[in-house]
């Protein structure tokens, strides 16, 4: 009989690597394997010949680099999501991106299930299963670490010794990291104390640290088009302008935030992420913001990119939701094509200059010189009907005696 083909989420980390034999120990199956490759190079013969060694019977390996950038990371940038104010969401985007081509080879396979290597505490367990969901509603999901008796990260490692599985980690070096063309993100270890201070030694594999940035800073100009980036100084192309903007602006300490965040299952984590170029992006973005959209699409778009980022981080990429906050988004981004010039320096990132045909600053509105467009004595009967709730408010207070005495 033909044995059950289950595709299997792979990275070749410590996780997966694990899973290849245990599916195999634990259904009568052949495994799959794909590897998402988001934009950090590979070697792929190793990989093959790996996941091959652990017992898989075929693996994918699929470059989703220009599909992640230009369908999953500008959108969320054109929306200026930040999820709790600071995380730039990179692992938050891959999964959808990764997920959809999971369940693409899956049916073409005729596979009976899907596995994945997220942990029953983590974020990822979610946004692969709600993605999966959202594409193949029939499909059957299985997540090891919510159904084997391996309780820790050491207790793997001796599953794996145990059947001469190689893994990239030791029980004294084994940070918890993803990692893609937007970002790195470290959790675990000495991380899991928030009194610790991170050990940048060790952890800042993009970005440097402070002390080993120039003493001179940098320029870098960006040029949009409807809020999409479209050359970074003389380069262009989605990923040769991310990857050149991910080695100038790590060079000048440009993108690493140490967060504790709410995870979507309810406790607390600790995280330092990198994100060199997508820290610049975001900057550049929000300055064309500021020059050509009026105040109230501002602001509300500011109200969007929080429930936009609660819903990326919540793995509802797919979410009806989701795609129509988008399309607003894609609104409020018509106007913002121009250019914009950045300063970077010890991981400061300073506006120095920003254009735009679509540009709603005003000089001669603006001026604290003379002018002949502005009537300053029509600012009397603004501030009197703006305040006129205020003013009515008083009034009554003054006539119940609850003013307060200053």
């Amino acid at each position: 009989m033909t044995k059950e083909p289950i595709l299997l989420a792979y990275s070749g980390g410590l996780d997966t690597s694990i899973i290849i034999p245990w599916l195999k120990e634990n259904y009568d199956c052949d495994v799959v394997a794909i590897v998402g490759q988001v934009g950090i190079g590979v070697d792929d013969d190793a990989l093959t010949r790996k996941a091959l060694t652990c017992g898989a019977e075929k693996i994918y390996i699929e470059d989703l680099a220009e599909d992640y950038i230009v369908n999953y990371i500008y959108p969320t940038l054109k929306a200026e999501a930040k999820y709790e104010g600071s995380y730039l969401l990179g692992t938050s985007t891959a999964r959808p991106c990764i997920a959809k081509r999971m369940v693409e080879i899956a049916q073409a396979e005729n596979c009976t299930a899907i596995a994945h290597g997220c942990t029953g505490k983590g974020n990822d367990q979610v946004r692969f299963e709600l993605a999966i969901k959202a594409l193949a509603p029939e499909m059957k999901i299985i997540a090891p670490w919510r159904l084997w008796d391996i309780t820790s990260r050491d207790e793997e490692i001796d599953y794996a010794n145990a059947r001469n599985i190689p893994v990239p980690v030791t029980k004294e070096d084994n940070y918890s990291m993803d990692q893609n063309i937007w970002h790195l993100s470290h959790e675990g270890m000495d991380l899991e104390n928030p009194g610790n201070e991170p050990k940048h030694s060790a952890l800042l594999n993009i970005v440097a640290s402070l002390e080993q940035t120039p003493d001179q800073g940098e320029y870098v100009e960006i040029e949009f088009v409807s809020g999409i980036p479209v050359r970074v100084d003389n380069v262009t192309g989605d990923v040769d302008m991310l990857t050149y903007l991910n080695d100038k602006a790590a060079k000048h300490g440009v993108g690493v935030i140490d967060i504790v965040e709410n995870r979507l299952v309810g406790m607390k984590s600790r995280g330092v992420y990198e994100t060199p170029g997508g820290t610049v992006y975001y900057a550049a973005h929000r300055q064309l913001e500021l020059l050509c959209l009026e105040r109230d699409t501002l602001h509300y778009k500011d109200l969007v990119a929080q429930r936009f980022a609660d819903l990326v981080y919540s793995g509802q990429w797919f979410h009806p939701l989701r795609e129509a906050l988008s399309a607003f988004v894609d609104k409020a981004n018509e106007t913002l094509t121009g250019t914009v010039k950045l300063k970077l320096y010890k991981g400061n990132i300073i506006p120095a200059g920003t254009s735009s045909p679509f540009s709603l600053y005003d000089e001669a509105l603006s001026t604290f010189d003379e002018d002949d467009v502005y009537n300053q004595s029509d600012a009397t009967g603004f501030i009197n009907l703006f305040g006129l709730p205020t003013q009515v408010v008083a009034q009554m207070k003054q006539r119940a005696g609850m003013m307060e005495e200053k």
